[in-house]
Order: C-alpha cells, then structure tokens, then sequence
C-alpha cells in the first residue's frame, strides 16, 4: 500500500531566525513554511535569503516538507526571491496572494521546474480558485485566513461562519484539482482548546491540516488531523464487510446499521492508509 505525504501540520518559521532555523529540524511537524515574507523586516531580507540558502543546504530537515514563502511578485523582493529559492533545497514554493493562474506562471517563469503552492488569502484569489488549483505548477494550497478577513471585513474568531464561503470554496478547488489544501492559522497560540476546536472544523471541512504560528501547537494539530482509533477499527470492519459481501456476489455490506457500499470502501482504504502513515512517521 503507498501512504500519502502527510501535512498535519505546516509551521511558519522566519527565514532571517538562524537559532528557529536550526530548532525546527527537531519539531515533529509535517511541514514547515520557511517565511521571507511577513515574518522578516524589510531591512533584513535580503540577509534572510542568505540565510535560509544555507540553512537549507545543510538539511537535517528530515521528513519535513520545505516549502518557501517569497515576498510578492509585485514588491521590490520578490523576483530576487524566486530565483533564489528556485535553486534552494526546497520541496516548493509558496506565492502569496495569489489571484490567477497568470500570476502562478510568473513566479514559474522566475523559478522553472520548482512545485508551486499559493497562499489563498485574497477574495479574487477565492473566485479565482478553481482556474489557480488548475495550474500544472500548483501542488498546494494554504488558506491565508487574517488576510481573507481583513480583506473582506469579517472575523476571524468563533465558528468562522462569515469566512465559511471561502474556505469551501478552496477545499472544493483543490480536491477537484487534487492538490493539497491547509487551513489557516489561529492566533491565539497558547488557547489549546480554541485550537482544538479550529482544527476539528477544518478537519471536517476536508483540510489536509493546518499552519502554525508556534510550536506549542503542534501536538493538538498532529492529534486532529491523524485517525482515532475508533476511526481505524471502523474503516477495517468496513472493508471486511464489504469484502465478505462481494464474496457472496452482493454490491452493498451492513456496519453498524450503516449501508456500506464501494465508496466508503475507497474511504476506508483512504483511512488505512493515513493512520500508517501517522504510525510510521510517529516511529521513525
């Protein structure tokens, strides 16, 4: 069985902070957004790109997915940034604000061959979602949500409803595209049980996982977006079911009072699938 890449969690780490550099080679995260973006002062960026450059060539990264956010293509970093990072050891490329597939092939044109993933922080950027996710040098997509509601006027706490359009409208684009899709972060890094919340919300809105802003979130994140148990035991009794009722030359197979048909199976399998993942990631 192949097991996909897991992105549970995708912290943001400064480019331009050697000392947060180094200590994210020993964080169980996923993912980690290597940011010269907002996170580094405009006086320091060009030292940052230096920076990460080397940080990155030294690797001890391990498993996690490297992934860097440039400034804008319309900033006075933002060309420079993409070619350098087009030839850094990173796995893509992160594109904030983007809002067109056009704007997708200039940062491709700047750095040739490298994944793409675009920040979806922008309410042009969501109409526009579906024709982004379509890009051939789109892998992935990371909901950009306090510059989504700054931009459209709206909160960023509670239930998330004002926003709630946005958000399903990336997760509908990138599943249709097949592309990784991952929440926003929530800000209030020391609030474990909002965090927990945000994240069970995203979990059940089809987010692969989510940014960070800390890693005091981390293992809320990592237990949120990793099969339960129960989860698991049901996913086995299914395709046992299922499986058992094909033998006999039936379509459908009964769980729990539940009809169990092939598309719950792929789901199953699906399930299977990420909890190995989570259990060999966990063991390395």
């Amino acid at each position: 069985m192949e097991f996909p890449p897991l992105f549970r969690s995708v912290l943001y780490i400064p480019a331009s902070k050697e000392r947060a550099l180094d200590k994210a080679r020993t964080l169980n995260v996923d993912g980690i957004i290597f940011d010269l973006e907002d996170a580094v002062a405009p006086d320091e960026k060009a030292a940052a790109r230096d920076t990460l450059a080397t940080e990155l060539s030294s690797g001890g990264y391990g498993h996690r997915f490297k992934i860097v956010r440039i400034n804008g293509l319309d900033s006075a970093w933002g060309e420079d940034d993409a070619r350098a990072a087009g030839s850094m050891d990173c796995d893509a490329l992160l594109l904030p604000k983007t809002e067109s597939a056009a704007h997708v092939k200039a940062l491709s044109d700047l750095a040739p061959g490298k994944p793409i993933w675009c920040m979806m922080e922008t309410p042009r950027g969501v109409l526009n979602a579906l024709e982004i996710a379509d890009a051939l040098e789109v892998q992935g997509f990371v909901l950009g949500t306090n510059d989504l509601a700054k931009d459209i006027g709206c909160e960023t706490g509670g239930d998330r409803m004002p926003m709630m359009t946005g958000l399903q409208t990336c997760v509908m684009a990138a599943r249709s595209a097949g592309i990784v899709v991952v929440d926003g972060v929530y800000n209030a890094f020391k609030d474990e049980e909002g965090l927990r919340a945000e994240c069970i919300q995203g979990l059940a809105l089809g987010m692969d996982g989510k940014t960070l802003i800390h890693p005091a979130q981390i293992d809320v994140t990592n237990s949120v977006f990793a099969p339960t148990e129960d989860q698991v035991s049901l996913a086995r009794r299914q395709i046992e079911a299922f499986e058992a009722a094909e033998a006999q030359g039936e379509g459908v197979a009964v769980v729990d009072g539940k009809i169990v048909e092939n598309l719950h199976v792929v789901t199953a399998r699906a399930v299977l699938a990420k909890a190995e993942a989570v259990r060999q990631r966990e063991a390395a």
